[in-house]
């Protein structure tokens, strides 16, 4: 049974320890949360469903709930996260994914700049376009873009790959561009499938880091 938890003119405190007593029983369903910023911060666990669009920080410091976003996400969402999962049905604005360690989160429409920085080991899926800088930093993890990127995707890439099948605008520093291998491949259709998102693997290219040391020259580099 699910519990439903209106929290329109509450306080960020008072909802969110409202929707901790909830998640103890049953699964909870949030209304009127958009005016919230930093609901779900750290959760171990539960599953959580906002109905309509969330505020920012939603997730943060997620560590294993399963939090689900039927309209669209504010800047930040699930930044810091380190287990569980986030999906999100629509739009996702600023800032998807960032300083990620761990989990899933799927943005099923288009997300905006800087969406997957510094990912570290999550798994970042975006069904539509995303911004500039996305992936700037990252160290691991995956990133998957259905639709077009902005300006320098991938900057500085370190380690981790991004897999993109529409185009981009530019490429950040530190990236090559290659083909997807079969087994990339039949993974990626594999999670699109699994998120509701059609998809062919060999539609994607794969951009991964020419070094793994990008602030080095090239003979410090190879030492």
């Amino acid at each position: 049974m699910t519990h439903v938890l209106d929290v329109k003119g509450k306080e960020l405190r008072a909802a969110s320890n409202q929707l901790k007593e909830a998640l103890a029983k049953n699964p909870t369903t949030v209304k009127n949360a958009s005016h919230l910023h930093g609901l779900c911060g750290g959760l171990k666990s539960g599953d959580v469903t906002i109905q309509g669009d969330s505020g920012d920080y939603l997730a943060v410091l997620n560590d294993g709930a399963v939090i689900r976003v039927t309209g669209s996400a504010g800047k930040y969402v699930a930044d810091n996260m380190t287990e569980g999962k986030v999906l999100v049905e629509g739009d996702a604005d600023y800032g998807a994914g960032q300083y990620c360690y761990g989990g899933t989160v799927v943005v099923k429409g288009s997300a905006g700049d800087f969406a997957g920085t510094m990912n570290k080991g999550a798994t970042i899926i975006v069904g539509g376009d995303v911004g500039d800088e996305v992936g700037t930093y990252m160290v691991g993890g995956d990133v998957v873009i259905a639709g077009d990127a902005g300006r320098n995707l991938g900057n500085y890439l370190i380690r981790g790959n991004i897999y993109i099948k529409g185009d981009w605008a530019s490429l950040g520093h530190n990236c090559k561009v290659e083909n997807v291998a079969a087994e990339d491949g039949q993974r990626l259709e594999a999670l699109l499938a699994e998120h509701g998102m059609a998809g062919n693997g060999k539609d994607f290219r794969k951009i991964t880091p020419v070094s793994d040391k990008p602030f080095y020259s090239h003979e410090e580099a190879e030492q």
